[in-house]
């Protein structure tokens, strides 16, 4: 059952120590109760440091070990003040206004904290898009004089994938892609979309192979149409727009291209969970999703593979 709070007076009132944190994580972790992840034993004891060790081979784990929280020298408590904040924000969180809230002493540390947490964002083995579903590329970055479309230069080229309900627009995607290479874009639609789809394209021959990997591919060419690119498919030109305003507004547009696909996840849990009624649901994901995400040291963070 989900158990997450209510409003932030439920909030505040639930996380006022370390120990309600760690028994929410170990909650979360270990749903189905205690598993050692060394000899996946299932009785264990509390120790007097807060770990937890195994009946079975005596590990002695902790709840944050494995985890995002892994060797934080923050308190927990505030770790879900950040996480709580970040999901609270509609129009995504900075790291001038984490540092703000928490009051930390560091950008640095702020700006850390969300790269840490953009990659709890994306949960391991999540469902692919199905059904109608248009994909399209669109270039982020700067301004360049005389770039237009496909011609621009020095820019990151994203794809984006919607899932259309209706009229209605579903789940996307969306990855940073090296070229428009039949092997980049097929590859992108392939992780991300169930086979049997129909999958609605530009012109582009790169997507011409998607029939032979079980898709059905309803390609428009835009020249045999008197609509607009952005009228022929609306969906996924609509998500283009949101993320370059979204980026823009909340991170003045300085987002560099190594990083650039961890603000997409972001982007991407935002827009998914856009409908949701409760903000303690969102809250209650990215927990849920931050334990089982493996931890990612700094050095790593500020150089992503």
């Amino acid at each position: 059952m989900e158990d997450y709070p209510a409003n932030l007076m439920d909030f505040e009132a639930r996380f006022t120590t370390e120990k309600a944190c760690r028994e929410y994580l170990f909650q979360l972790r270990w749903p189905d109760g205690f598993r050692c992840p060394r000899c996946d034993g299932d009785k264990a004891w509390a120790t007097d440091r807060g770990l937890w060790h195994c009946a079975a081979c005596g590990h002695q784990v902790s709840v944050t070990a494995g985890t995002v929280f892994q060797d934080t020298r923050k308190p927990l408590q505030m770790w879900f003040r950040a996480m709580w904040w970040v999901t609270s924000q509609k129009t995504g969180a900075s790291a001038a206004g984490l540092q703000q809230v928490l009051g930390l002493g560091s950008y640095q540390t702020a700006w850390t904290w969300l790269h840490k947490l953009r990659r709890a964002m994306v949960r391991p083995g999540r469902d692919r898009l199905w059904g109608a579903v248009e994909v399209d590329e669109t270039y982020v970055g700067g301004h360049e004089t005389g770039a237009i479309g496909r011609g621009a230069k020095d820019k990151s080229l994203v794809v984006i994938a919607v899932e259309k309900d209706g009229r209605r627009l579903g789940r996307i995607r969306m990855r940073v892609v090296d070229d428009f290479t039949s092997a980049d874009l097929c590859g992108f639609v392939r992780d991300c979309v169930e086979p049997g789809s129909t999958i609605r394209t530009d012109g582009l021959n790169s997507y011409l192979a998607l029939p032979s990997y079980g898709y059905k591919h309803d390609r428009v060419i835009q020249k045999d149409h008197e609509e607009t690119a952005s009228e022929l498919m609306p969906a996924v030109h609509r998500v283009a727009s949101l993320l370059k305003r979204w980026l823009l507004g909340t991170h003045q547009g300085r987002v560099s291209h190594e990083h650039l696909g961890y603000y997409l996840d972001e982007f991407t849990f935002r827009f998914n969970r856009r409908n949701s009624r409760y903000r303690g649901k969102l809250f209650y994901r990215l927990v849920q999703q931050a334990v089982t995400v493996e931890p990612t040291p700094y050095k790593q963070i500020i150089r992503p593979t």
